[in-house]
C-alpha cells in the first residue's frame, strides 16, 4: 500500500481528526540535550535541523509569554529508580547522575531561563510520576506544544499522556528528531491519527503571534 492509499485508508475510517489550537498553550521541550548531539554519545540521533527549530520555537514562546517547560532524563548511580525501562535501554546509563555531565546538559540555545520550569524524570512520559499535569493545570493550559527527543520515544509517550490527561497534544513536526527517519515519520502517521495535531513550525509560530498569555 502506497503512503497515500495508506493515509486514505485511515481517514475512510475515522481516524486523524483535526484537534485544532486551544486558547492557553504551553510549550515543552523534551529531553534536548547533549547526549543526542555528540557523535560520541550512544544516543547520538544526527538531528540538528530539529534543535535548529526548537530554538526558533522556543522564542516564540517566551516572545508570546506562553509558559515554557524544559524535561530532562537523571537515574542515580546504577539505575534502581530507572526500574525495567532502565534495564531495557543500555543508552540510557548516558543520564546516570554524575557520569557524563556534558551529555546531560541542554544544549546550546536551548538552555532553561529563570522562571521556566524543570521537569526531571526517569521514564519516556514527561507525564509519567511527575508534577507535570499539575503545574500545566494550574497555570489553565489547555494546549501543550511539543518539540524534543526522540520522536519515537519520549514525545511519542508524552504526547500520548497529553491527550489521556485532557490537554491537546500539538507536536511540532519541524522541531521533534530520531536517530532514523522511517521511525520518526510512522510514528508522527499514528500520533496524527490517534493522538495528536502533527503540525508544522510555521503553523505554530502564528499561532503563537497571536500573543497567547497563562
Amino acid at each position: 500500500m502506497s503512503d497515500l492509499d495508506l493515509a486514505a485508508d485511515y481517514r475512510a475510517a475515522g481516524f486523524g481528526n483535526e484537534l485544532g489550537f486551544g486558547q492557553r498553550p504551553a510549550l515543552v521541550i523534551i529531553d534536548f540535550v547533549e547526549a543526542y548531539l555528540d557523535p560520541s554519545s550512544p544516543l547520538y540521533a544526527g538531528v540538528e535541523a530539529a534543535r535548529a527549530a526548537a530554538i526558533t520555537l522556543l522564542g516564540a514562546a517566551r516572545a508570546a509569554r506562553s509558559p515554557v517547560l524544559h524535561t530532562r532524563v537523571e537515574y542515580q548511580t546504577g539505575g534502581a529508580d530507572g526500574g525495567i525501562f532502565f534495564r531495557k535501554i543500555k543508552a540510557l546509563t548516558c543520564f546516570e547522575r554524575g557520569l557524563h555531565p556534558a551529555w546531560a546538559a541542554f544544549t546550546a540555545g536551548l538552555e532553561p531561563i529563570e522562571g521556566e520550569t524543570i521537569v526531571t524524570k526517569q521514564y519516556a512520559s514527561a507525564f509519567f510520576g511527575t508534577s507535570l499535569a499539575s503545574t500545566l493545570t494550574a497555570r489553565g493550559v489547555d494546549t501543550l506544544l511539543i518539540a524534543g527527543l526522540s520522536t519515537s520515544g519520549c514525545v511519542r509517550a508524552t504526547a500520548l499522556d497529553a491527550c489521556q490527561s485532557g490537554f491537546i497534544p500539538v507536536v511540532v513536526r519541524d522541531a521533534v528528531g530520531d536517530r532514523d527517519p522511517r521511525v520518526h515519520e510512522a510514528n508522527l502517521f499514528d500520533l496524527a491519527a490517534k493522538y495528536a495535531d502533527v503540525v508544522g513550525l510555521e503553523a505554530v509560530l502564528g499561532y503563537l503571534e497571536g500573543n497567547f498569555r497563562v
